[in-house]
């Protein structure tokens, strides 16, 4: 029996995690649980999963006799101290990046949701993996498809990767419009139920930019060797090309949990209780091109791969500080982009050489984010 540990175990993802361990009580059990702030949702997984180890890594969180750890601290000494196989993590965003080298530093196996790590630091990440003999398994629908192919087909087969993006609710919004919606209409995606900010990242195909620059540095392809196509159906969830000039593609249901299933259950594939996709259900499969003209994100995260060195890290960290503004509504949407291109303007060569320089310069990056937001007024 496999022992999991889920990090941010009250999200989409987190509780994802949790229906799969529900449905499997014979293959996994509940070895730790983390969340940020949702006190009430935690507790009532570790009662019903029987689960001791828990942490909230909000640092105003009120204690509670039952929660062990606290604070980001206290979530290193959960990854640290918990006896587990795997970790799932969950984390959305930059926050997620240490608790990941924590994992891999134990020498735990890494169920990875949370792109920034890969984006931010994949060279070191892979490296680090590689040193503690622990495995980094994709749980983005999109790289978990590209693994998995690529495992049966062999790296030395592969040419290029295909990604699919669901074009999110904006897909046949008119650019002149776009200058206008909201936040609850970016929110309103058409496909997936996610978070807050991953959601609003698929409006932006910011979202779909970070998994360019995560496939990159995942399967070691250039980002040339990266293309994006625009699915609306999800059902496609990436393909590669082999060196034959041949397509082969992973099809499955729109649903989060098949890629953490696959993770959990590697290298074994497992019978489960997931709904099937039928070919005979008459659904259709449409793709077509990204609109980059009017989605501007999805470029930039191009020319940030192509560029390497520290413009991935600038290219998350503005990006997270713009839709952080966007959601206080000091900025509109495409003004997202347009921080965003600001910041990537500024110099950033020169790749990292340990973590200690991955922090700092996006740290750098986030105060020059936050220059241009004060330069337009908007802080």
């Amino acid at each position: 029996m496999k022992k999991i540990l889920i990090l941010g175990a009250t999200g989409s993802i987190g509780k994802s995690g949790l229906d799969i361990i529900r449905q499997h009580p014979d293959k996994f059990c509940l070895a730790g649980m983390s969340a940020h702030k949702n006190a009430d949702a935690l507790l009532q997984a570790a009662g019903e999963f029987n689960c001791k180890n828990l942490c909230l890594t909000s640092e105003s969180t009120q204690h509670i006799d039952s929660v062990s750890f606290y604070g980001s601290d206290g979530l290193k000494e959960l990854i640290k101290s918990t006896d587990c196989d795997i970790i799932l993590n969950g984390i959305a965003g930059a926050a997620g990046l240490v608790p990941s080298i924590t994992a891999l530093e134990n020498h735990k196996d890494l169920a990875l949701a949370n792109k920034e790590t890969i984006v931010m630091a994949g060279l070191l990440i892979r490296k680090l993996a590689a040193k503690n003999n622990a495995r980094i398994l994709p749980v983005d629908s999109e790289h978990s498809a590209v693994f998995s192919l690529t495992q049966k087909y062999g790296k030395d087969a592969l040419d290029s990767i295909v990604l699919t993006a669901s074009g999110g609710p904006f897909r046949n919004t008119p650019k002149e419009k776009l200058e206008t919606v909201t936040l609850a209409d970016t929110l309103k995606h058409p496909t997936w139920n996610m978070g807050q900010k991953i959601t609003i990242d698929s409006a932006t195909l910011a979202n779909k930019g970070l998994e360019v620059i995560e496939a990159c540095r995942l399967f070691d392809v250039p980002a040339e060797k990266v293309h994006v196509v625009v699915h609306p159906q999800s059902l496609v969830h990436s393909l590669i090309r082999t060196k034959d000039g041949v397509l082969y593609a992973q099809i499955s249901e729109p649903d989060m949990k098949h890629p953490i299933l696959q993770a959990f259950f590697w290298p074994e594939f497992q019978p489960n209780k997931l709904k099937l996709f039928d070919l005979a259900d008459n659904v259709e499969m449409t793709f077509q091109k990204p609109r980059t003209d009017d989605f501007r994100m999805l470029p930039l995260a191009f020319e940030a791969a192509k560029k390497s060195g520290q413009y991935t890290i600038a290219y998350n960290a503005a990006n997270e500080v713009a839709v952080a503004a966007f959601i206080q509504t000091q900025i509109k949407f495409l003004d997202i982009p347009n921080l965003t291109e600001e910041v990537l303007a500024r110099d950033w060569t020169g790749e990292p050489s340990d973590f200690d320089e991955v922090f700092e310069a996006d740290k750098k990056a986030r105060s020059a984010a936050k220059e241009v937001l004060s330069k337009w007024g908007a802080l």
